[in-house]
């Protein structure tokens, strides 16, 4: 039996996560460790759920706390032995007018996890540290590999390169067994409505149009979340000598723009008049992510199974079936910002 502790497992990727594990792995421990900000939800978890001290000995636990409490994390890394640390702040329009939250969370969070792996060493096979493509900023080549620099054009983006390389740091002052995961963008259920892909998706089933920010041409790399999952299985799995202090990017190789995915969804959900709307551009706007994703396929065969038309109508299908989980979100899916007109507007 494995002990997995997967911090931030309530949000979208760390639940799908999760979901994955406790359904291919029936003898696995798992434990969650989540502060429920609004974009995590006890919903989004398995149904057999066990919380914190007053069921030690459940499979699947859930602990309500937050990344920076170094007391609660080191009693649950103590336990593992694998730590997948997804807790952050994660939304680029938000961090634009929030911040500080973004710092502490995603910089001081991981500071305190990977000291607790560092202290636990002996016990712990590995640290899977989930990043972001977002680290890179706009592409400036067709397709952007490990070595793409850092250009990080949001207070999100900075924060999770700053997170990024804390963690490299420690491998490699410490020897610490840490991956670091670039995930380029993700979709699929359980998303939270401020993401495009949802809020596309929730507005043709409301009826509204559907909002693109400046000319449409930002375009991006989406992977369908059960691939990440696959992939993030296979690091937790494979022989640690090949992974171990590597950055590793998980993307299809192909984007597309806001411009076509609008009338793309609009089409799969058999609303081809649905109206598109544009607004200013998002400051910080990066223009486009392209994933060179063969450090993957090289190191543990890995590549996207679902494409994304496939991904996308069983996207469609989740929120289609599952109105009352994204219903409680709508107050939350617009973000005002001042645009680099100096126009206030909504995003």
């Amino acid at each position: 039996m494995k002990t997995f502790l997967v911090t931030g497992g309530a949000g979208f990727i760390g639940s799908n996560f999760v979901h994955h594990l406790y359904d291919t792995y029936p003898d696995y421990r798992i434990l969650i460790l989540d502060v429920l900000t609004y974009a995590g939800s006890l919903e989004n978890l398995p149904g057999e759920l066990n919380y914190g001290s007053s069921a030690q000995n459940g499979r699947l636990q859930f602990w309500y706390g937050d990344v920076r409490n170094a007391s609660l994390v080191d009693s649950l890394v103590e336990q593992a032995d694998v730590v997948v640390h997804f807790a952050a702040e994660t939304h680029v329009t938000r961090s634009i007018y929030d911040n500080y939250h973004f710092f502490e969370t995603d910089v001081l969070g991981t500071q305190v996890v990977a000291n607790s792996v560092l202290k636990h060493a002996k016990g712990i096979d590995r640290f899977i540290h989930i990043s972001t493509s977002e680290v890179y900023g706009t592409a400036r080549a067709p397709l952007m590999d490990e070595d793409s620099p850092l250009m990080p054009m949001s207070p999100y983006a900075s924060a999770k390169a700053g997170a990024d390389r804390l963690v490299y740091s420690y491998f490699a002052t410490y020897g610490l067994p840490a991956i670091i995961v670039r995930p380029f963008n993700q979709f699929g259920p359980r998303q939270h409505l401020e993401k495009v892909i949802p809020r596309f998706i929730t507005s043709c089933l409301l009826g509204e149009p559907l909002r693109v920010h400046g000319d449409g041409s930002a375009a991006r790399d989406y992977t369908f979340v059960e691939d990440t999952c696959r992939a993030l299985d296979c690091l937790a799995h494979c022989d640690l000598t090949r992974v171990a202090g590597e950055v590793i990017n998980l993307g299809s190789g192909h984007s597309i723009s806001l411009a076509d995915l609008a009338p793309l969804v609009a089409r799969r959900m058999n609303r081809p008049d649905a109206t598109i709307s544009y607004v200013g551009d998002r400051p910080g706007q990066v223009f486009r992510h392209t994933a060179d994703a063969s450090k993957a396929q090289q190191l543990i065969g890995w590549h996207p199974s679902v494409n994304f038309e496939a991904g996308l109508d069983r996207t469609i299908a989740w929120y289609t079936a599952n109105r009352p989980w994204w219903e409680k979100q709508l107050w939350m899916r617009d973000i005002p910002i001042v645009t680099k007109t100096g126009k206030r507007e909504l995003h």
